[in-house]
């Protein structure tokens, strides 16, 4: 397997158009012609990301992550003040009018849970620690958001003084726990914030 760290404003995966095959796995697959995609970040989300080498390592992988047996670990820059540390438990649906952006769906919208945890607060904004328990499009953005705290910089989500606090979104992947895909070692991977 390889772990890489995305850049903000790269896309994980070629997009449709011409314009937008520069992505990270096309990146690595010239130095590793065998590198697959297990998972994805938003382009706006900067962090770690595993990729498998050849189909085998492909299964394991992306079993692993579908039994939940894979831990990821967020850092954000939130608007407003919190406290302590909680959960958000609102089920999200594409927002298809408006696609790519998602939305909270009380009646046909798929389970999404995330925790989350105050690192530091101060001058309107707060640092967490953000632990997605499921893994939904965008699922981290649209949660901080529905409880009062859209992301700093968030194009989507955030009220425009908010966004025009950062030219990028502040989300980083910060932590990736997953069980190595041949001897099922437990692999450990960290990448500070780099805001």
């Amino acid at each position: 397997m390889l772990v890489a760290e995305k850049p903000a404003g790269l896309l994980s995966v070629p997009g449709r158009l011409p314009e937008n095959k520069d992505c990270l796995v096309t990146r690595l697959q010239v130095d590793y012609p065998d590198a697959l995609t297990v998972h994805r970040l938003d382009m706006a989300t900067s962090g770690l990301m595993v990729f498998a080498r050849g189909a085998e390592a492909h299964r394991t992988l992306s079993k692993a992550f579908a039994d939940r047996r894979v831990s990821k670990r967020y850092i954000a820059m939130v608007a407003g003040r919190l406290e302590g540390q909680g959960e958000v438990d609102l089920p999200l649906i594409t927002d298809w009018p408006n696609r790519p952006r998602q939305m909270v769906d009380h009646e046909i919208g798929k389970p999404s849970l995330t925790r989350w945890r105050v690192l530091e607060a101060g001058g309107g904004t707060t640092r967490v620690e953000l632990e997605p328990v499921t893994g939904r499009s965008h699922q981290l953005r649209v949660h901080m958001m529905a409880i009062g705290h859209p992301i700093v910089g968030d194009v989507f989500y955030a009220p425009a003084d908010i966004e025009a606090l950062s030219p990028r979104l502040l989300l980083h992947a910060e932590r990736l726990s997953l069980p190595h895909p041949v001897n099922g070692e437990v692999m450990d991977f960290r990448s500070p914030a780099p805001f």
